[in-house]
């Protein structure tokens, strides 16, 4: 029998794959969009904006909302093995139980 977690690992080697081909074609299709538009926008000054300069740039956001993800992320790896972990006796199985079954007198 094949192992399940080799199983599981394999499939979302698949899928993580097939994501990053898609997004890399939806990110030459946006370059390819870009050039061409910048090929017939003529050469025109763009007006700036009041505090322009003050403004976050968008690597600095994207670098800050990753940032902020991956610590989310953590929190909740953290709890999940914090929640299991406490849970724990509930799925230890001790050696000496048997399968659990009521007695006549636990019936009523």
């Amino acid at each position: 029998m094949t192992d399940p977690i080799s199983i599981g690992k394999e499939v979302q080697g698949q899928i993580l794959e097939t994501i990053r081909k898609s997004q890399e074609a939806v990110t030459d299709a946006i370059r390819t969009w870009a050039e061409a538009v910048h090929s017939i926008t003529p050469s025109l000054p763009i007006p700036s904006a009041p505090l322009a300069d003050k403004m976050p740039k968008p690597g600095d956001l994207l670098a800050n909302a990753y940032d902020f993800a991956e610590q989310l992320l953590a929190a909740q790896r953290k709890f999940a093995e914090d929640v299991l972990e406490a849970a724990a006796p509930v799925f230890a199985a001790k050696e000496d139980d048997g399968p659990a079954t009521k007695s006549s007198t636990d019936a009523k």
